[in-house]
């Protein structure tokens, strides 16, 4: 017998609260389902050869020092994820990414190009531009009315005369590395750092099945969140989190047999939907499988998660809860003129997440993509997390600008996921 619709989300999630183990996994195992179609490597666990816990000191989240040496050697020597190619699409688009005290503007030129500059004016260091925007010709300071062009170069002075002999091409803003991969756009204020594919791989090559240049971004949620930014994304980076926080997963997520592997400064992980977690003594009724599913990212198959999803739909002669999941998937895509009949039914059920250094967790569904992403606040105890939306599209489908917000805890609402 299934939770009531109304009742909590750990109690309709497991259907009954007893069922789910708290120490080892017990119930059916479902690797074997989930590896016949997972496109990549298929390792189950991960082993560093070590026989204890690597202990990481508690002062790297929370010490001023530590902190001042990460805005000394870490955030300027990084690439960083700056924006979506949606927001600096067209010449004249600008946008302001922030990260600590570090400022960059980037901004498509009337040439078409994309470039990046350190947000300061070269005559009294103040901040050219604020937020982001369209149509900009050039780039004026507020303070002294100095000029810039879209290029860097110096455009004009307000009462040259007073200031001796300068040449316009003996002046430019100080630029910026600026790289792009998929939808996303990177940069790094150090000029000798090495190519973003270099900085990034293998993770490119390994997302290359996902077509990441058929998501088009539509916002970016930023909430101010009152901890250390590694705690904030410290927190994408396994499932084992999904037997506490999202226990209404539990009936439709195996969170234990996900396939995960680090490859040096970055790592990934899957995690196989439309199965139950091995944690489940009994395992799960399909039908509790549906309702969970449902609960949980039920917009993926056209059944909004606050509503009854009612009894699961009729299957196919011999059709798995998860290969209806899939096709459900690719019937709303479809509605939305998104074909997704090139991708197996593993690789359009299942969610598969990348954990790229220093702070960014893109987690990607076949037919979306939300970028997680934090950002060092004031303090220690500060910082912002950023949700970056993506949408698959259509190849010749026109993309509207994205919208940015900001709004406080209290006020985000993301899902019981995303």
């Amino acid at each position: 017998m299934t939770a009531p619709l109304d009742a909590p989300s750990d109690a309709r999630a497991a259907a009954a609260a007893g069922r789910i183990r708290d120490g080892a996994p017990g119930g059916p195992a479902y690797a074997g389902e989930l590896t016949e179609e997972v496109p990549v490597g298929a390792t189950i666990g991960i082993s560093t050869g070590r026989r204890s816990p690597v202990r990481v000191p508690a002062s790297r989240y929370t010490s001023p020092e530590w902190a001042a040496l990460e805005a000394e050697r870490l955030w300027p020597r990084v690439w960083q994820l700056a924006c979506s190619i949606d927001h600096v699409r067209e010449p004249g688009d600008w946008y302001e990414h922030t990260c600590g005290p570090l400022s960059v503007v980037i901004v498509r030129g009337d040439d078409g190009e994309l470039r990046a500059f350190q947000n300061v004016c070269l005559h009294r260091g103040n901040e050219l531009c604020h937020g982001s925007g369209t149509g900009r010709t050039e780039l004026r300071c507020a303070y002294h009315r100095w000029c810039w062009n879209l290029d860097g170069s110096l455009r004009e002075i307000p009462s040259r005369k007073g200031f001796g002999v300068i040449r316009n091409d003996e002046y430019r803003l100080l630029d910026v590395q600026v790289a792009t991969w998929g939808p996303l756009v990177f940069v790094n204020l150090d000029r000798d750092a090495e190519p973003l594919a270099d900085f990034l791989a293998p993770v490119p090559d390994e997302t290359a099945w996902l077509r990441v240049d058929e998501y088009a971004c539509r916002a970016i949620v930023t909430v101010p969140l009152p901890c250390n930014w590694k705690t904030g994304i410290d927190a994408f980076s396994e499932t084992y989190h999904v037997q506490g926080i999202h226990r209404q997963m539990i009936p439709s997520t195996d969170d234990v047999n996900g396939p995960q592997e680090v490859w040096g400064r970055h790592g990934r992980l899957n995690q196989p939907y439309g199965v139950p977690s091995p944690r489940l003594r009994n395992g799960a009724t399909d039908q509790e499988i549906w309702e969970s599913f449902c609960a949980t990212q039920g917009e993926r198959v056209g059944r909004p998660s606050r509503e009854d999803p009612g009894p699961i739909p009729e299957r196919r002669p011999g059709e798995s809860v998860r290969a209806m999941l899939a096709r459900l998937i690719r019937d709303k895509a479809a509605a939305n003129g998104v074909d997704l009949s090139g991708f197996t039914d593993a690789q359009v059920t299942d969610l598969h997440q990348y954990n790229c250094f220093p702070n960014i967790s893109p987690v990607f569904l076949v037919e979306s993509l939300a970028c997680v992403r934090t950002r060092p606040g004031a303090t220690p105890d500060d910082c912002f997390l950023d949700l970056i939306y993506f949408d698959r599209v259509a190849p010749d489908a026109e993309r509207g600008r994205p919208i940015d917000v900001t709004v406080s805890p209290s006020e985000a609402d993301v899902g019981v996921v995303f």
